[in-house]
């Protein structure tokens, strides 16, 4: 594969990932201020890396748009777009008079880019005209334009480096880090340009395009953290409920008590069905195994964790999966004793469960032995639920 082909299946990647994640971000982010300018600047380079790819001018091309306008309509919405980089970066508490001077500093960057255009400027038969280049090779039309893109992703780049080290919320670092990094790629491919403005040839225009495809890939991640974070959540919250489902519903059978709501028929319809978001759900199941685990504590035989612990090291266990057996052996045994009527020990123990953690309930969980054999309980013995 070429790098010609390389740089247009990625450009075109690139240009459907923005396109997907400007459209799954619109209505979080043009619902909040804070995350409004970046949509909006995102949106526009976006619309700038979409008429840069050869495809999409060759199409346009096809239904009578002159190049010329293709190309001068991406430089100024790309200069547009790193306007709004500087308007959005910039904290306004503590710069109002550079963000005003942003505006004017645009609409004069703009102005002198149309007014170079109408002088129509252009030096004939230099050879860098194509679908990926410049709408007029003149070089004050190339300063002012490479010069106005250098300047925003340079600041962009600080800026937002400079504000990820400040900040806790981890969806904001990577966002700003991601925008960041994807600031490099524009600077990278505008300082291409500027070379080729003074000293190269058009054999680099395919490279310079796959650097602004993978710009534009960066960009787009840079808008799907939250999606991706809250995916990843999601995706844990499931894995909880799954894996901890069963410890969880015979704990809480034999201590009723402690769920807020019975345990429906089957695993799958707890996770495909559930009665609350899954994330609370499965917050919701840990506290209440935990709380069960604590009140079969009582239940728990001296020195029926050490037993355990023996029986489970001649099975050929090793490490936490030797002590999460025995655990869940124990409880397995204090829950039958409960639902048996045995009066409370007292006496027993229940090493590494002293906090509770997620971590040691989803260990127990994967040693926890299956109930389908276990005899049902006589309705006498039962403990009664709450109403």
């Amino acid at each position: 594969m070429s790098t010609s082909e390389l740089a247009s299946q990625v450009g075109v990647g690139s240009v459907f990932a923005l396109w997907f994640a400007l459209a799954c971000r619109a209505r979080p982010a043009l619902r909040q201020p804070h995350q409004r300018g970046l949509w909006l600047t995102v949106l526009a380079a976006t619309i700038a890396i979409t008429l840069f790819q050869p495809r999409v001018v060759t199409g346009l091309m096809n239904v009578g748009v002159d190049l010329h306008t293709v190309t001068l309509t991406r430089n100024l919405i790309g200069v547009l777009s790193a306007g709004l980089v500087l308007v959005s970066m910039v904290d306004i508490r503590r710069a109002r008079h550079f963000r005003r001077c942003v505006p004017l500093t645009l609409a004069v960057a703009i102005g002198t880019l149309l007014i170079l255009d109408l002088l129509q400027l252009s030096r004939p038969g230099d050879g860098i005209m194509s679908v990926q280049g410049p709408a007029d090779p003149a070089a004050a039309y190339w300063l002012t334009l490479i010069g106005a893109h250098l300047i925003g992703d340079a600041v962009a780049l600080v800026v937002c480096w400079a504000f990820s080290l400040r900040s806790s919320d981890r969806d904001l670092v990577w966002s700003l880090r991601l925008f960041a990094v994807g600031s490099v790629f524009a600077i990278a491919f505008w300082s291409g340009y500027l070379w080729l403005l003074y000293d190269g040839t058009a054999a680099i225009l395919p490279y310079l395009s796959l650097v602004i495809g993978v710009h534009g890939f960066i960009r787009a991640a840079s808008l799907l953290v939250p999606m991706v974070t809250a995916a990843v959540r999601s995706w844990t919250a499931l894995r909880v409920t799954w894996r901890l489902w069963p410890l969880w519903r015979d704990l809480v059978g034999a201590v009723p008590h402690v769920a807020l709501a019975s345990p429906q028929r089957t695993r799958f319809r707890e996770v495909l069905l559930p009665r609350s978001p899954l994330a609370l759900q499965a917050h919701r199941q840990t506290i209440e195994t935990y709380d069960a685990l604590l009140d079969l504590h009582q239940y728990v035989q001296p020195g029926a964790y050490e037993e355990a612990r023996r029986q489970a090291r001649r099975t050929g266990l090793r490490d936490n999966r030797l002590a999460a057996a025995a655990l869940a052996d124990v409880l397995d045994q204090a829950r039958r004793a409960k639902l048996a009527g045995a009066p409370p020990s007292g006496s027993g123990s229940l090493p590494g469960v002293v906090h509770g953690s997620q971590e040691t309930l989803l260990g127990i969980a994967r040693m926890w032995p299956s109930k389908a054999n276990t005899p049902p309980v006589p309705d006498r013995l039962a403990p009664a639920r709450r109403p």
